[in-house]
């Protein structure tokens, strides 16, 4: 074996410890006298009581295994006794019972050390207990949610709803409810946050059960424990569903060791002493060198210390680790001995000093150890390294994670120890990504914040809700406070920023690509178990915990894009022709050509074996790749079969395993994961029905998709290409530039965060505002309590004292949720993190910017690339602020109108088929329609994209999803209609919204310019106007007509005697159909607002249909709503929870902005047309106007109206929402129908019912069809043929329909006779 670490090779066999004579015949070693200088001064008795050279013994190579004996020679007392120690029953080696010691469903580690939860309530306990003495262990949080721990008897019997501390003899600490547990429940400790360490003590000598938290007595928990014959205690937790934690009963040296108590498992004292002797000696080498020609030895730093290949030094080296070796396999001394070595290192030198000794031990390491007994020390090595950063407490300096990422670095910058580790530990046994998170501590307390942040500030917003929330005028001494505390969240700032930068420079170790000395590089051993990583996460098989939580994905995500560009603008500077990491995005030739692996994720236009063979032709003429037709084959039935597990796989299963309460060994899941560490490969279950049964682990036995290679499969050459192989970018389209953007390798690292955005980060940011919202709720209650305060007489001293003691509460949280905001902000919300977001969005702006030029080829876009362009856009706007704005940003306006013309193209996309993904891009258009500045950037697109967009929301409602559209559509007008001003509904203003920050509840915006493009197109095609308010017409009757079947179940509901409960969801569907009948009535307006001769032009073939059918529909909605004591007032009435937005005003004043339209501001032959079809409607009532106007019955002419009832409803109780103006056009509009009405009323002749038409029987019949002759009114036949051409009655084809007069036809009948 050799050693590259200090560019010089030694031979390990050249070094082997022999008792040979010849040995001391070998050149090079030194003289007689210097040597047993030498030999003495490294291997000096731990007493140190022989001192001087005349009382010591000579030593030399011959005589140095005795003397290692002797010194390595262990006291009997320090020996571990085989027997049983007094006071405990087990096995020594202490673990969770994975046999029958549990209840439930869960999840256990490889080393029966960690647990999860798979169940509602699971319990298990280890395989020793203890009867008398003091012993202690700890439990390692890694969730913290619900769990009980503590200690249990053996007899003590648990279920899925009883866990540890519901039974008696059992007696628990759960620190997410802040309580203790013995059958009854009371307050007890302090919450505990995930990687919080809990201490569990009991001392049966007095009793007695505590508890610590990180090395902080809670006090005593429970006295007077039952003790004596047949009681003995176990370690015991009941965990919920997804919850974890890791034990540590003494395999590990205590974290935390409690003076006079001894963990269950006795740690190995003998090797640990002989151990530390031999770090004694190995230290000794590393500080002393030899001057053969003085004749001396030389003191010095081990900085400074360098292996010169001296035989004299390399024997003695030989002779240590011929012990040494050994024992550093076991966790144990790994973590007691060698890592307290290289963290002494770390803390007492500089940087760079600590690199260079850490680099110089693992040279030495490598050299004098075993391949296996390096790699076993190695991977304990990391693991307790994570394990100590991990369960670390946050300190103010952050000293603690500060030095444990320095020793992480030193490690890792040794380039055979970090090949090793990639290969083989940090993402196969190790969750390590846990290195890129720094944890928010619950207790800001204990976290130093209150040095650090010692004056707090909020925000003070009014809680009164009206028009529109305004923040309160900020004081003099509210502005020194706001400054106070922003210079605190600075200074925790920069203390973070150095945990950053050394996380940032791990991942830029493992992202080198230089290092490919004899072997593969270190950036593509780790794309391959990235790629692995990332799709274990977003794999969506079965609901097995996550691999890694959320809040590790955010900071992982942040640290790869820091050292991705570092990588991407270093290559630039390099490679002039290459882009700047700003210009960055992924060539479209990575989603069709197969170089990457995109798993089952979803593309644009399907599953990727369907594209392919859909679109072979298209491949092989745009990007000149070829589909094999068997491989298209192959890739079929692998899509059959994927979910069949083999046969012998099958066979293979143990019977024994189905044992009730048994436990199966199953091969490993990559999705599994340690709640700290390593994989989870066992599944204990108390039903055998219960068992699971896995999916196919990945390994590279599965099936390999067609033309995709797997992540294990690849090498250098098919990532990065060669003179006659582009890599990743085979297949470049003929839109796609020739020179490279960067290093291929970067370009799927980069493709890997995006896919982690999208995974899980922006729902980690989303989450995380709660605290803000926090925030601003307490600030809120604290304002009001204040206010009523100011108010309070002060002779009313008992309201006065529950007020102040509520100020002091509310004080008091709000202290320390600013302190724990200014952590979240420095971590989640930084101006540094919010320009990482902003780059992600940009790339995926220029992603689907690219992959739209390729035509067809776009569909093999994965879906989640426009996820993430919508997601992260929206967590600029809405997750950053009010601290930093979007709009602070480089290139914002750009930005905003890139996705706004992304939005406005895709929207109705033939090559984008999944349901989903159209949803979403439907409902960011209609939010981005909302807000001013994006409404804007939707204006500044080019003209022909907008007219193209506004021609997409015009199509006809049928078959397509339309209510989003007919939103986007309504915001387009809000804000030009008739009383359409408001951001929030009359009757609403008392209450408080659920969100301010809702699209449905911004100030109104209308676009003038979109809706000119609306009218225009209206007015163009003969068929777009007819085709689009026929659909518009249909989802009003089918809307209107649910909601008033659904209020009438509700009343009906809410008249029996007996308690009904409606349901939440009718109650949700019932409003929503109100709301989607307001909407379409709004759309009606601005159609007649924008284009009136399309109703009131009866030249057009279709006017004279569309305006009867919209005066039928409006009369219907008048009459339901405007009844005296109907259906809808009593459902108003009850203002059920749910049906807030059902009220007269929305509706009413939607009905009568068309009526104004259609009556007032249109021509005046227009207006006669609109009134003979609204008053020829059989279903018209003139007290429906009279309504609107609080009048119950309408006035005379010529005599003046009584004064409006204000108890009515009436658009004068709303002069804030309706004008002056308005109001007197409705009074003209009720003046002009009244006195029509009267009119018609006289001049009407009677109809017998042979004239009336047959279908509808309110209106003559005026029309006849051809050829079959039947007839019907017009309104009738023309409403029917937009649907369909067959005879209403017969059924035959329909060739035309001709005018019919009774008169005209009665004397052509009687000429002919």
């Amino acid at each position: 074996m050799a050693s590259k670490g200090t560019g010089m090779s030694f031979s390990r066999k050249s070094y082997r410890l022999t008792s040979d004579n010849k040995k001391a015949k070998v050149t090079g070693i030194v003289q007689e006298k210097l040597l047993n200088d030498y030999l003495h001064h490294v291997f000096s008795s731990p007493d140190h009581t022989s001192s001087t050279a005349t009382s010591r013994k000579p030593l030399n190579f011959q005589k140095l295994p005795e003397h290692l004996d002797q010194l390595l020679h262990v006291d009997s007392e320090d020996e571990e006794s085989p027997g049983q120690a007094d006071g405990r029953l087990g096995p020594s080696t202490v673990v969770l019972d994975h046999t029958g010691g549990f209840e439930g469903l869960l999840l256990v580690d490889d080393d029966l050390l960690g647990v999860i939860g798979h169940s509602n309530f699971g319990t298990i306990r280890s395989t020793t207990c203890v009867y008398k003495g003091k012993w202690v262990y700890e439990v390692l949080i890694s969730s913290q949610g619900l769990m009980q721990i503590g200690w249990c008897t053996i007899n003590c019997r648990f279920n899925q709803e009883e866990g540890v501390g519901d039974t008696h003899n059992s007696y628990a600490y759960d620190g997410n409810r802040v309580r203790k547990w013995n059958v009854t429940t009371t307050n007890y400790g302090k919450a505990w946050a995930a990687g919080d360490i809990v201490s569990c003590l009991i001392n049966l000598d007095d009793g007695t059960l505590s508890f610590y938290l990180n090395g902080v007595s809670l006090g005593t928990a429970f006295e007077n424990l039952s003790r004596g014959e047949d009681m003995a205690y176990f370690p015991a937790i009941s965990l919920s569903f997804k919850e974890s934690v890791a034990f540590n009963f003494g395999s590990r040296p205590l974290r935390y060791p409690v003076a006079g108590y001894r963990p269950l498992q006795d740690p190995p004292r003998a090797d640990l002493i002989r151990a530390q002797r031999l770090l004694g000696c190995f230290r000794a080498v590393l500080s002393v060198e030899l001057d053969p020609v003085e004749g001396r030895l030389v003191e010095k730093e081990s900085s400074e210390w360098q292996l010169q290949g001296q035989p004299t030094i390399l024997l003695t080296l030989a002779h240590i680790f011929h012990y040494f070796a050994p024992l550093l396999r076991m966790v144990y001394l790994v973590e007691a001995v060698l890592m307290s070595f290289l963290l002494g290192i770390v803390e007492a030198s500089t940087p760079a000093k600590a690199q260079s000794v850490v680099h110089q031990v693992l040279d030495l390491l490598w050299l004098f150890m075993e391949d296996y007994e390096m790699q076993d020390c190695l991977k304990q090595l990391m693991m307790s390294l994570l394990r100590l950063y991990r369960f670390s407490p946050i300190v103010p300096d952050l000293g603690l994670q500060i030095h444990y990422l320095q020793l992480t670095i030193a490690i890792l910058k040794h380039e055979k120890s970090r090949k090793f580790l990639l290969s083989n530990v940090l993402f196969d046994v190790l969750r390590s990504i846990v290195f890129f998170y720094i944890k928010s501590p619950l207790r800001v307390e204990e976290a130093g914040l209150q040095e650090l942040i010692p004056t707090t500030w909020w925000p003070h917003r009014s809680s009164r809700e009206g028009k529109e929330g305004k923040d309160i005028e900020e004081t003099a001494e509210d502005r020194l406070r706001r400054r106070a505390y922003e210079r605190g969240c600075q200074r925790l700032k920069k203390r973070i920023e150095v945990v950053e930068e050394l996380q940032v420079q791990i991942l830029k170790l493992l992202l080198n690509n230089k290092d490919d000395n004899g072997g593969e590089a270190s950036r593509y051993i780790f794309l391959t178990k990235f790629r692995k990583f990332l799709q274990e996460n977003a794999s969506s098989r079965g609901n097995m915990p996550m691999l890694c939580p959320p809040e590790y994905m955010v900071c992982f995500l942040h640290r790869l894009i820091s050292a991705l560009r570092y990588y991407w603008d270093e290559y630039k500077a390099s490679t002039p022709r290459a882009s700047f990491s700003e210009e960055a995005y992924i060539p479209p030739q990575v989603f069709y050509n197969g170089k990457v692996d995109y798993f089952d994720l979803q593309r644009l236009g399907g599953l990727l074996s369907h594209l392919r063979k859909t679109l072979k032709d298209d491949l092989a003429s745009k990007a000149n790749i070829l589909i094999d037709p068997m491989e298209l084959q192959a890739a079929t039935m692998d899509d059959l079969d994927e979910d069949e597990e083999p046969a012998p796989a099958a066979a293979q299963r143990p019977i024994q395993a189905l044992a009730i309460g048994g436990a199966l060994p199953l091969p490993r899941p990559g999705w599994l994961s340690s709640p700290t560490l390593g994989r989870a490969n066992r599944f204990l279950s108390t039903a055998a029905m219960s068992l699971m049964t896995p999916r196919r682990p990945l390994s590279t036995l599965e099936k390999v998709k067609v033309r995709t290679l797997s992540a294990e499969q690849r090498t250098r050459e098919d990532i990065e290409g060669s003179h006659w192989n582009e890599g990743l970018l085979l297949g470049r389209p003929p839109e796609e530039p020739e020179q490279p953007l960067t290093e291929n390798s970067l370009l799927e690292v980069l493709d890997g965060a995006i896919m982690m955005y999208n995974i899980s980060v922006h729902q980690q940011l989303g989450k995380m505002v709660g605290v803000s919202d926090d925030v601003n709720e307490y600030a809120v209650a604290l304002r009001d309590t204040e206010d009523k305060l100011r108010r309070c007489p002060k002779r009313r001293k008992d309201i006065i004292a529950e007020l102040t003691k509520s100020q002091k509460v509310f004080s008091e949280k709000l202290d320390h949720l600013s302190r724990r905001l200014a952590w979240v902000h420095a971590t989640l919300y930084s101006k540094e993190k919010m320009l990482d977001i902003y780059w992600l969005l940009r790339v995926c702006l220029r992603t689907i910017e690219h992959g739209d030029r390729t035509g067809s080829l776009f569909a093999f876009m994965p879906e989640f690339y426009l996820s993430v362009a919508i997601n992260s856009y929206s967590a600029l706007k809405n997750y950053f602020g009010p601290v930093h704005s979007m709009e602070e940003l480089p290139g914002y306006e750009e930005t905003l109108t890139r996705l706004a013309a992304i939005l406005a193209k895709h929207f109705a996309d033939t090559r984008i088929i999944g349901t989903d993904i159209r949803d979403s891009l439907m409902q960011a258009l209609a939010s981005y329609v909302c807000y001013p500045h994006s409404l804007r950037a939707v204006e500044r697109i080019p003209e022909e994209q907008r007219i193209a967009m506004v021609r997409n929301l015009l199509a006809p409602y049928e078959q397509r999803p339309w209510a989003q559209t007919n939103w986007i559509l309504v915001r387009l007008w809000r804000g030009c209609g008739f009383g359409y001003r408001y951001t929030r509904l009359p009757h609403l203003l008392k209450t408080k919204p659920e969100d301010a920050n809702l699209p449905s509840l911004q100030k109104p915006c209308p676009s003038t310019l979109l809706q000119q493009h609306m009218a225009d197109l209206l007015r163009q095609g003969p068929d777009v106007a007819p085709s689009f308010l026929n659909s518009v017409l249909n989802q009003l009757n089918w809307a209107f007509s649910e909601f008033i079947g659904m209020i009438q179940e509700i009343q009906q509901a809410a008249e029996r005697l007996e308690r009904n409960f409606v349901d939440s969801r009718q109650l949700k569907v019932c409003a929503t159909c109100f709301d989607l009948s307001v909407s379409l009535l709004r759309v009606l307006e601005m159609t007649i607002t924008l284009v009136p001769e399309i109703f009131l032009d009866w030249t057009q073939p279709t006017s004279e249909m569309l305006l009867r059918r919209l005066a039928q529909l409006l009369n219907q909605v008048l009459n339901r709503v405007t009844a005296e004591r109907n259906l809808f007032d009593r459902v108003v009435t009850l203002r059920l929870p749910g049906l807030e937005s059902v009220d007269h005003y929305p509706i009413l004043v939607a009905v009568t902005g068309i009526l104004v339209q259609l009556l007032v501001h249109g021509p005046a032959s227009g207006a006669e047309r609109a009134t003979s079809v609204l008053l020829a409607d059989p279903c018209f009532q003139l007290r429906s106007i009279s309504y609107l106007l609080g009048q119950a019955e309408p006035s005379a002419p010529g005599i003046t109206p009584p004064a409006p009832d204000h108890k009515r409803f009436s658009l004068h109780s709303y002069p804030d929402y309706i004008s002056a103006q308005e109001l007197a056009q409705v009074q003209q509009i009720l003046t002009h129908l009244t006195s029509a009405s009267a009119q018609a009323a006289a001049a009407s002749l009677p109809t017998s019912e042979e004239d009336l038409c047959p279908i509808c029987y309110a209106h003559p019949i005026s029309a006849v069809f051809q050829p079959c002759g039947h007839k019907s009114c017009k309104a009738c036949i023309n409403q029917h043929l937009m649907n369909n051409k067959d005879c209403f009655f017969c059924k035959a084809t329909i060739v035309s329909v001709e005018d019919w007069e009774k008169s005209t036809n009665s004397s052509t009948t009687s000429s002919a006779a």
